[in-house]
């Protein structure tokens, strides 16, 4: 029987990522909270006509308690560093889907780049967007300095300051475009999606003499629309953070590690 464990031991730590995020002893709680928020979103899309997004919403709301008793038992059986790469997986785990769900809706449904806006539309906001990478570069930031420091995990935290100073010239532009319409009298108008550093008629698109002509006709980086180009920038920062916990982990759950049903 010890054997037995020793070899499943070693098998799951070829995959640390998936026994960090196994939900373990709140499965239960997982599964019972997931049939709640489908149920009581499709209520309240039934019977109070609300819209999709808030369906999704009422269903995240409900799973962030078994999250957070997840999360809490991460901490007390690897510590907190694991619990923040954990935490980390999962939110931008979300955030993929997101994306995924907007270039789907683009690409393959054929829907407007206006509405294909994800599954919670409101959250795809030029402040949203602004808060949501510079807390993706603190955290980052804190792993880092906690002991995650691995060669991916060093291009995970680069990538996502770039990220984030996209997010940061396009938060910008949305106010001062805000402030130029409000003087002329306009304030009907969200100035939402406006084009960023990269893409089409993005800042490098744009500059060829700042940049060289090279550089402002890249295929993609400078011809991409903006759902692609922040689809790239989440696939490469998802991709990164992976790769960091993936190494990290088989390290930091070396020796320490349960199978999921043992524990």
């Amino acid at each position: 029987m010890s054997a037995k464990i020793t070899s499943l031991r070693t098998r799951l730590l070829d995959f640390p990522i998936l026994t960090l995020l196994h939900p373990r002893e709140q499965t239960p709680l997982l599964i019972a909270g997931l049939l709640a928020g489908i149920v009581s979103g499709s209520l309240v899309m039934r019977w109070l006509d609300w819209p999709f997004w808030t369906a999704v919403a009422i269903v995240l709301l409900v799973l962030l308690i078994p999250g957070v008793f997840k999360w809490r038992a991460d901490q007390r059986r690897y510590g907190a560093t694991v619990m923040g790469v954990s935490f980390m997986l999962v939110t931008q785990g979300f955030h993929t889907i997101e994306h995924i769900a907007q270039w789907v809706q683009y690409h393959v449904l054929g829907w407007t780049m206006r509405a294909s806006s994800g599954l919670i539309s409101p959250a795809n906001s030029e402040w949203v967007h602004f808060v949501w990478n510079w807390t993706v570069v603190l955290v980052m930031t804190l792993l880092v300095w906690r002991g995650v420091r691995n060669f991916w995990a060093w291009l995970a935290l680069l990538w996502s300051v770039a990220h984030a100073g996209e997010h940061t010239y396009m938060f910008i532009r949305h106010l001062q475009v805000l402030g130029e319409l409000s003087g002329l009298g306009i304030t009907d108008i969200t100035a939402q999606g406006l084009p960023g550093i990269l893409g089409r008629d993005g800042w490098l698109a744009r500059n060829a003499a700042v940049c060289g002509v090279f550089l402002s006709r890249l295929p993609g980086l400078t011809t991409a629309v903006r759902l692609d180009v922040h689809f790239w920038w989440n696939i490469g920062e998802v991709s990164l953070l992976a790769m960091a916990a993936h190494t990290f982990l088989k390290s930091a759950l070396s020796g320490r590690l349960m199978p999921p049903s043992n524990s």
